[in-house]
């Protein structure tokens, strides 16, 4: 048997293991981290903070679930799962609250989110997140989600040299968050003024593409799980930087958005999608994104890791029972010819765990 045959075949078992250890594993564990949180939300005695809570743990388990690829990564912490299932819930809970409990005004959005900077800032001063926002008793839940990440990110040996990258990706999250959930006549103004402050750094993307890329918590995510190693070096941890943002998140929150359609139109929220000139065009970029994403992947350390959680990413959105319903199954197939054979089996797995209501 030739060599090249031989990793190949070692790779597919590798690839194999570690979705089994996925789901057979870590799926149980997000549950029961997410069981705890949801005890705690569902005893606030604010209604409005109460509903959008259980409504971002119940409707959004899966960004929980996706996000705990990275505790199989190499040298993650044991707790690095209790990290992403917090700090992920952080996310889903204010994105509820920017998009669905009537509030609109950006001062109220940026102290919210505070939380998503401060949980990734151990030695900084809390914020009162609410003061600006009409809601407030949420029985401590997001001072607890900030608490919890912080007591994970204190055992981390190389968290030091991937704080700065952290925040900085954070940071832009905030932003995209804040200026998204305003005013519908003014949302898009703002943030196409804020893509101006970073256009000569990705002359390659347009504005929305540029938006979307800072929606995903995928980097953040990956450097948490590389600074479980006490061997980390600055270099390393700049390649994971350098991989994820803009390709890797871009394609994530670019899925995302493609399956979204529909309801976002229901619904009159912002969909990046939307902003190419035709289907064509739209399919092309996923295409050019998912392409640049493998390339980037193949660069990193770990490879195979980081290769796996891209070609997963069209395999887990695209499984989606929207595809079907909104006529993209043309567009959603030339996507996953393009990842190539170990998505398209990655795909059937996630068709099969959607009809058994595992994701």
């Amino acid at each position: 048997m030739g060599i090249g045959i031989q990793n190949g075949i070692s790779s597919a078992r590798k690839k194999l293991t570690m979705l089994t250890r996925f789901v057979t594993r870590v799926f149980p564990g997000v549950e029961e981290e997410l069981k705890q949180w949801q005890e705690i939300i569902s005893i606030a005695d604010d209604s409005e903070l109460r509903e959008q809570g259980l409504a971002s743990i119940g409707k959004k388990k899966f960004h929980c679930l996706g996000g705990s690829v990275y505790t199989l990564m190499e040298g993650a912490h044991q707790d690095t799962l209790s990290f992403i299932v917090a700090f992920q819930t952080i996310s889903d809970y204010l994105d509820n609250l920017c998009d669905r409990a009537g509030c609109l005004e950006m001062t109220a959005f940026r102290h919210l989110h505070l939380a998503f900077t401060n949980a990734l800032e151990p030695d900084s001063n809390k914020g009162d997140y609410y003061s600006f926002y009409p809601h407030k008793d949420d029985a401590d839940y997001l001072n607890s989600l900030v608490d919890e990440c912080r007591k994970i990110i204190n055992k981390l040996p190389s968290y030091h040299l991937v704080q700065e990258d952290v925040l900085r990706l954070a940071s832009l999250y905030c932003d995209l968050q804040t200026y998204k959930h305003t005013h519908i006549p003014l949302r898009e103004g703002y943030l196409e003024e804020w893509f101006e402050e970073y256009a000569s750094e990705f002359r390659e993307l347009d504005w929305w593409e540029f938006a979307a890329a800072t929606g995903s918590t995928l980097g953040i995510f990956a450097l948490i799980a590389a600074a479980g190693q006490p061997n980390l070096d600055s270099e390393t941890a700049k390649k994971i930087t350098e991989g994820y943002f803009p390709w890797i998140c871009g394609l994530h929150i670019l899925l995302d958005y493609f399956i979204d359609q529909e309801e976002d139109l229901l619904e009159g929220d912002l969909n990046f999608v939307s902003y190419y000139e035709n289907k064509e065009y739209c399919i092309e970029r996923l295409v050019l994104f998912l392409e640049h994403a493998l390339d980037q992947a193949a660069k990193m350390p770990d490879p195979l890791f980081h290769i796996t959680v891209v070609q997963g990413l069209p395999a887990f959105y695209l499984s989606d029972p929207k595809v079907g319903a909104q006529g993209l199954e043309d567009g959603a197939a030339m996507i996953l010819e393009a990842a190539g054979e170990e998505t398209l089996r990655m795909y059937r797995v996630c068709r099969s765990l959607r009809k058994r209501g595992k994701i």
